[in-house]
């Protein structure tokens, strides 16, 4: 009887199974790698996420600011007092000639899921009003402040 030296099976399974999937190293590089492009990325888009809450926040104050110089034509003055925004829709009982609702919804919170705060008169704008959202780091009277003297030179 003749016999041929034939690899036995079980050898030929186990080295399918090493030559199969990926090594542990081989994981962890694709890992590092991966790591590092998010690294590079995510940067640049959060950066705009925010300029773009930035951009939302301006266009409100700029949106409330034409609304207020309309109830100041109507009723010879700007808002005064804690009602402030509130009084662009809701008509103030001492107020006569008011012809509001100056929005058509109620005074949103800005971008960053905070009140805007108005001042009349205002502390940046003395000949005039104030409004403004505390941006993004929530701190009152902050570099990254948005308020309306800033963004229209008003």
């Amino acid at each position: 009887m003749h016999t041929r030296n034939r690899p036995s099976r079980p050898s030929l399974r186990a080295a399918r199974r090493r030559q199969a999937g990926f090594t542990l190293v081989e994981l962890l590089l694709v890992l590092v790698i991966l790591g590092i492009l998010a690294a590079l990325v995510l940067p640049k888009f959060t950066g705009r996420t925010e300029q773009a809450r930035v951009t939302a926040a301006q266009t409100q104050i700029s949106t409330f600011g034409t609304a207020l110089d309309a109830f100041e034509v109507d009723t010879g003055s700007y808002p005064r007092g804690q009602e402030g925004l509130n009084q662009l829709i809701v008509q103030p009982g001492d107020v006569t000639n008011w012809r509001g609702p100056y929005l058509k919804s109620d005074i949103p919170l800005d971008p960053w899921g905070r009140a805007y705060i108005y001042e009349f008169p205002g502390r940046v704008n003395a000949s005039g009003y104030d409004i403004r959202s505390m941006g993004p780091d929530g701190q009152a009277n902050s570099a990254d402040d948005i308020v309306n003297a800033r963004i229209s030179g008003r």
